[in-house]
């Protein structure tokens, strides 16, 4: 954990957030900006830069990662009609947390998946 990183003082409950979906190496909750009906944050607990890294350093933590990202859009209702998962990953991504994380996009059409 790093103690100045927000997404690993959530995790350690010390900011509070809207938790939607918890396992033991992962933690789901809404997004304070949201940029969709639904837009759920899913981080693993342990600390990794971005997704490359967490991928490299912890293969089977990525696919829980991947897990949970699916239950969350299961358990809001967007598997009939669609959704996104999203890793952004570097400052031209527009990453702003350096901390893995998956954004769950989904409750209405999303158009094109980047703008022209």
């Amino acid at each position: 954990m790093s103690d100045t990183c927000l997404f690993c003082r959530i995790a350690a409950g010390e900011i509070p957030a809207t938790v939607v979906h918890e396992t033991g190496t992962t933690l789901a909750f809404r997004d304070i900006g949201p940029k969709a009906p639904v837009h759920v944050l899913v981080i693993p607990k342990a600390h990794h830069a971005n997704v490359g890294e967490l991928a490299e350093a912890d293969p089977a933590l990525a696919g829980a990662v991947l897990a949970a990202a699916g239950a969350v859009a299961k358990a809001e209702g967007l598997t009939g009609d669609g959704y996104r998962i999203i890793f952004n990953t570097g400052p031209h991504s527009g990453q702003e947390v350096d901390h893995a994380h998956a954004h769950v996009l989904g409750g209405a059409p999303l158009g094109p998946m980047l703008c022209q």
